[in-house]
């Protein structure tokens, strides 16, 4: 064999086992990111980690404690169990002579307990709540979350519950991944909520992982795209398709959209994508000095706008 031909063929294999490295550390990195540690353990900090613990993380990820509640409404409430396609966990807080129900839904590594503070904006403007846990948080079942993709069809069961119940004013209120299974919950299960209450939700999977890759300062190819299409696998679904932006077009409802200016995680263009295909009436809250968590900076402003909303 010609010695070109063998440097080609050591070369190809390199390449090959780099690859097949890269999908391996990828498919690890996916899991922990979907699935929350049972451990619950404080992380060590990064400047105390030995150089075998930092080089463990970089191929294996980092374990993130399941979200568990930490308080309860400070209103009478009732504990509603539902079965969905997992088993989660509601509190139902109920308000005297109510103009219709908001249900209200979290974010990534989020639980009902920080709810609670929207909670209360509603209960005082005369609604009744249904604070949620997703799967995978607080007192629902399991450790696994999907970024809003499985998590949609737990909006319709709590939706579906409320209706039952004879409301007819249902409301869904979330932020991020709360607010991106919002929008599939109802282009998929064409429910139709009185109207919808969103916050900074990413336009497409692939691009918020993008967005968590360049937030650390790393080089988004080609991990980022493997990173999408294990977590994709790895849950049962094709991550590529989970577009919050596309789901936009189906909403008909009134929808107001609130976005921090300073969001290190979801782009104004994505927010922008989502404003024009929204299908309804719509109104656009950006909130300048704010980050993704807009809540804890302009918690008032925030209820200030619902509360104009609601009244229109």
């Amino acid at each position: 064999m010609k010695p070109h031909k063998k440097y080609l063929k050591r070369i190809a294999r390199i390449l090959l086992v780099i690859f097949i490295l890269m999908n391996v550390i990828a498919a690890f990195h996916a899991y922990k990111f979907t699935h929350f540690s049972e451990t619950a353990a404080p992380r060590t900090k990064a400047d105390s980690l030995t150089p075998l613990q930092k080089l463990k993380i970089v191929f294996t990820g980092v374990d993130a404690p399941r979200p568990e509640n930490d308080i309860k409404p400070s209103q009478p409430f009732e504990t509603i169990p539902l079965q969905s396609n997992k088993k989660i966990e509601c509190w139902y807080v109920k308000a005297e002579n109510a103009k219709g129900t908001m249900l209200l839904f979290h974010g990534y590594q989020g639980n009902k307990s920080k709810l609670i503070e929207q909670s209360d904006i509603f209960h005082n403007l005369g609604y009744n709540t249904l604070l949620v846990d997703f799967m995978g948080s607080g007192g629902s079942e399991g450790n696994q979350t999907t970024i809003g993709f499985k998590e949609a069809e737990q909006v319709k069961t709590c939706f579906e519950y409320i209706k039952n119940k004879g409301e007819q004013n249902i409301y869904l209120c979330g932020n991020s991944m709360g607010a991106a299974a919002i929008l599939k919950a109802i282009d998929t299960y064409n429910i139709n909520p009185k109207a919808i209450m969103i916050g900074c939700p990413f336009g497409a999977m692939y691009t918020t992982v993008c967005a968590r890759f360049e937030l650390m300062g790393i080089p988004k190819f080609p991990m980022a795209g493997l990173l999408t299409f294990w977590g994709g696998v790895e849950n049962g679904f094709w991550a590529f398709g989970h577009n919050p932006q596309e789901y936009a077009k189906a909403v008909k409802c009134p929808t107001l959209l609130a976005y921090g200016a300073n969001d290190n995680r979801v782009s104004r263009a994505e927010t922008d994508a989502i404003f024009t295909n929204l299908a309804g009436t719509k109104t656009l809250k950006v909130y300048t000095q704010a980050g993704h968590d807009f809540l804890t900076t302009h918690k008032q402003q925030w209820a200030q706008d619902v509360t104009a909303f609601l009244k229109k």
